[in-house]
């Protein structure tokens, strides 16, 4: 009760957020904070987001006099464990985020350390600068982060790693007191020396360890060869204690992992951006070690990268939803690919560069294929490398990919050797690895496939490491690399650094941290590395009944369970894409596909209840998913948060019951059919301010947000009137989903007439509702229902040569996604060959021009200028682009896609009044600012009602569908 007491006043000093009490929310929070990227798992004390210095300093104040420590924490990407544990959590990502000073002609930048590396670049291009450690995860990894753990990424052989870039660091001591870290020359350094202050005591401190000629020896004989730039293991003694260089704390903070102090602002060195041009040669190899030794071959040519990709992460590009178009460059069935880069000022400088690596490796009979990859199609190829992270989580079964020797790095001529040790090792245990990344700085993520469920898996665990750092030992290597220690490998520092190194460090924390207020048990006093896992409590294996079929993932539960924490939901707008708009907009850790996944393994897998989705924490993470697929794709573990929302809210209303307003929304067809009935009535009530606020407010919605109107007839209506065309070259069949038949009926006319005007004969076919009011409020069972409905009703009819055309993306995309798994186990082949054969209006015009069935010339020659936004199914299946093609087709029709995510209506989502403003936020991230600074005499295209719905609310211009341009470029 003292503690609750104590933790309620510091909420009340603080200017930022503490959560840290049993109520759902706080919970929902601390538990979204119990875990990262790594395998560990533990529930903090509290999670602080403070807004300021000022806060800071009060939560060290705090933890410093009740015995608590802080855990600093950015994007939460780290794989050694570094910000779990049960004391503070403190979230510097959300109020860190500013880029405060650029001097271009010092080439330096000084930040917060929650911006977020590639953001940062995003900034610094125009002005010719880069910041040049580059992470995997530099679409989320924040600077606070890449300091912790000393970040390095693919290109670190030419630049650098995080400490050779950190310049200055403005840190807060354990006792409060602010201080720079900087390069110090003699005179400074002595002044240090004498302050009368904690840094003056440090810098003595420190001063005395380094002096001692013993301690000097012990850490040049117990650190890695000095050929090893990967070099991250205890606290870098080995680099500040460097006499070739001005003393700089700074490279004692890089790679301390928060234990030290905590950073406030970072001065970084910047790099000139690099030559435009650039060629990756992709060698591809039959053995593995047969591409270690082409590693160093290409090491010889000076290259800018040489990077790593086996089989595994290969193979589970085939089929993925992004990645399978990323695979162009692969040529059979190779065992390993080297990705090595070159950068030139001119295209025939690079491929020579290129080419003499392809002779040199043909002359030792290294490689089978050298597919030399130019263009914006190197981004293809490195996006494969970057998400082997995810990719890989998505091997089956309980063995999974564990982060344990990823870190450990060799030089690179001895890779070769080590491979083949770590293999033979790997064969012992009776585990397969997967084998990628930074093969140039001798430095492999070597993941092996362990079931941490079970005891025996637990065991080998600790065994892999142990037998592991036996090979460190012998390369004379390091143990971490660039991921840091942790409490993952923590407990293995004095095995591999020895035993006066070690005593030295667990000198450095007391130095610094006496009290353990920064991130205790983290480098030093960690606990066994195969405690708090995050399947120690894992005990109720009792299956777990669902209304969507799992089975292609396994079980919602696996489906969960293949988030790996990597953080790919935690982007920006800069970088773009979909995942995750809530987080775009909140800024909140809950707010991810991460938290959202890692929430529902945590009850699915602890919970002793017999409903176990029935939790309030499931409720309060999944209220902000707007279900917009993203993840689906963008996730490269696929964790497709939407599905088991939808699932989850199922469950959750088996025990509570439906709510007043999620049944009117899944009811919308009824209400919108009777509502065609007497139109004008309708229309009359839902454009009168006074009528239309009674209606909202009686059904919970915002009263800022425009009721949809409806059409006094139908498409259905309309289209029985019309006389089948007898000369048509081929039938097709228009899907009359629930909005365009009552709501857009005049956009569903347009596409029939633009239809019949090319030639085909168009037919509405018996079907009902699509179904996708009923999932997007979690009604799963009724959605199912329509499903086999729907399937039983068109199974006969569509086919390749007959089509099934829609003009709504979330109508007509239903049947390739979810009907698949909602429809009886007997209608499972009839869904899969209708879900082959229903099309997207555009994906079917574009098959037909491909074909040489439509012309140019049928359409105007006119100039027109069209800004089209993709509503986030499109996104989600990939089918942005054939809209942008099909609305280029006519000659003078210039096309440019809006970078925007989800629109932020998201069906009701937009509607519901507790989630107007996050709509409203979401959508001016980028969407609403490109149309309002968009020139009249410019077109916007959407095909999504919704998106369409809320430009009009939010920017006060209308909107087209595609098939409304089309038909207006098409001469009648």
């Amino acid at each position: 009760m003292k503690e609750n007491i104590s933790l309620d006043q510091l909420s009340q000093s603080l200017t930022g957020d503490l959560y840290y009490d049993d109520s759902a929310y706080h919970h929902t929070i601390r538990l979204a904070y119990s875990t990262d990227a790594s395998v560990y798992q533990e529930l903090p004390l509290a999670v602080a987001i403070p807004r300021n210095s000022g806060d800071i300093k009060i939560l060290i104040q705090f933890a410093s006099a009740n015995g608590i420590t802080i855990i600093p924490r950015t994007a939460g990407t780290s794989l050694a464990g570094q910000v779990v544990g049960n004391g503070i959590v403190m979230d510097i990502s959300k109020y860190f985020n500013k880029i405060l000073e650029l001097n271009v002609e010092e080439q330096w930048v000084r930040v917060q350390p929650g911006v977020i590396r590639d953001d940062l670049n995003h900034y610094l291009k125009p002005f010719g600068f880069m910041f040049g450690p580059e992470t995997s995860t530099a679409s989320r990894a924040m600077i606070g982060g890449m300091i912790g753990n000393n970040s390095s990424g693919l290109h670190s052989i030419v630049w650098g790693d995080t400490r050779q870039n950190l310049l200055t660091a403005n840190v807060i001591l354990d006792d409060q007191s602010e201080v720079v870290f900087e390069a110090l020359d003699e005179a400074s350094y002595f002044k240090k020396l004498i302050q009368k202050d904690r840094e003056g005591a440090i810098y003595r401190e420190l001063n005395a360890m380094l002096t001692v000629e013993e301690n000097m020896q012990a850490i040049a004989s117990g650190y890695p060869k000095r050929s090893i730039t990967r070099r991250n293991t205890g606290y870098a003694l080995d680099m500040v204690s460097d006499k070739t260089a001005p003393f700089n704390m700074c490279r004692l903070l890089a790679g301390s992992e928060g234990t030290l102090a905590i950073v406030t602002e970072a001065k970084l060195q910047l790099l000139p951006l690099p030559p435009k041009e650039l060629g990756l040669l992709c060698i591809h190899f039959d053995d593995m070690i047969a591409c270690m030794e082409g590693n160093v071959i290409a090491l010889s040519h000076n290259p800018e990268a040489s990077e790593l990709v086996d089989k595994y992460i290969m193979d589970f590009t085939v089929g993925h939803p992004t990645y399978q178009y990323n695979r162009f460059f692969i040529e059979g069935d190779p065992k390993a690919l080297l990705i090595v880069e070159f950068r030139g000022n001119t295209p025939d400088e690079v491929e020579a560069k290129a080419m003499a690596l392809k002779a040199a490796l043909i002359e030792k009979h290294l490689g089978y294929a050298y597919p030399y990859i130019t263009g914006e199609q190197t981004n293809l190829v490195w996006d494969v490398r970057k998400a082997g992270l995810g990719l890989i989580r998505n091997l089956p079964g309980d063995s999974q990919p564990v982060n344990l020797i990823e870190d450990c790095a060799v030089s690179p001529e001895d890779l070769p050797a080590y491979v083949a040790d770590i293999q033979n090792l790997l064969i012992a245990e009776g585990v397969h690895a997967s084998y990628y990344a930074h093969a140039g700085a001798g430095e492999l993520h070597i993941e092996p496939f362990v079931n941490l469920k079970t005891e025996s898996g637990v065991k080998t665990f600790r065994s892999i490491l142990e037998k592991t750092t036996d090979l460190v030992l012998k390369y004379n290597g390091s143990l971490s690399g660039e991921h840091g220690d942790g409490r993952l490998r923590g407990e293995f520092i004095e095995k591999v650094l020895g035993g006066k190194v070690f005593k030295l460090i667990e000198q450095i924390k007391e130095i610094f941290d006496p009290k353990g207020v920064f991130n205790a048990n983290k480098i030093v006093n960690t606990p066994p590395m195969d405690t708090h896992l995050r399947y120690d409590n894992n005990k109720n294996t009792t299956q777990i009944k669902t209304y969507f079929d799992f089975s292609k993932e396994e079980s919602i539960l696996r489906l969960a369970e293949k988030c790996s924490g990597s953080g790919d939901c935690r982007k920006t707008e800069i970088t773009g894409g979909t995942m995750c708009p809530s987080f775009m907009a909140t800024r909140d850790e809950k707010d991810t596909t991460r938290a959202r996944a890692n929430m529902l393994r945590q009850f699915l897998t602890n919970s002793t209840k017999e409903n176990r989705f029935d939790h309030e924490e499931l409720k309060e993470v999944m209220d902000l998913c707007l279900s917009c697929k993203g993840c689906k794709t963008e996730c490269p573990s696929s964790v497709d948060v939407a599905k088991m929302k939808a699932e989850f809210l199922q469950h959750y209303y088996d025990e509570h019951g439906v709510p007043f307003r999620s049944r009117v929304i899944a009811n919308f067809t009824e209400s919108q059919k009777l509502g065609s009935l007497v139109a004008p009535l309708y229309n009359f009530v839902v454009k009168n301010d006074f009528l239309a606020g009674l209606v909202k407010r009686t059904i919970g919605f915002a009263p800022k947000r425009s009721l949809p109107l409806v059409a006094g007839t139908t498409l259905s209506q309309w289209v029985r009137k019309q006389k089948n065309k007898t000369d048509a070259k081929r039938r097709v069949y228009l899907f009359a989903d629930e909005f365009t038949e009552y709501n857009d009926a005049e956009i569903g006319i347009t596409a029939y007439k633009l239809l019949t005007a090319l030639g085909y004969e168009v037919i509405i076919p018996k079907h009902i509702e699509s179904g996708r009011t009923y999932l997007s409020k979690g009604l799963v069972k009724e959605a199912k229902k329509i499903a086999n409905k729907n399937i039983t009703f068109l199974k006969d009819l569509i086919t390749e040569e007959s089509p099934l055309l829609g003009i709504e993306p979330s109508g007509i995309i239903t049947f390739r996604d979810e009907y698949l798994s909602l429809v009886d186990s007997d209608l499972y082949e009839d869904a899969s060959r209708v879900a082959k054969n229903a099309l997207m209006f555009d994906e079917f015009l574009l098959k037909e021009i491909e074909a040489g069935r439509i012309q140019k010339e049928q359409f105007s020659t006119r100039e027109k200028t069209i800004k089209l936004h993709g509503h986030c199914y499109q996104k989600a299946f990939h089918l942005v682009e054939t809209t942008e093609k099909v609305l280029s087709f006519p000659q003078n029709y210039q096309v440019e896609v809006i970078p925007s995510g989800c629109c932020g209506m998201a069906g009701s989502f937009g509607y519901e009044k507790e989630h107007y403003d996050i709509s409203m936020k979401v959508a001016e991230l980028v969407l609403l600012p490109t149309v309002r600074n968009t020139d009249s005499s410019t077109w916007i295209a959407a095909a999504g009602t919704s998106c369409r719905h809320q430009i009009k609310d939010g920017a006060a211009r209308h909107s087209y569908h595609p098939v409304e341009i089309l038909y207006d470029a098409l001469i009648k």
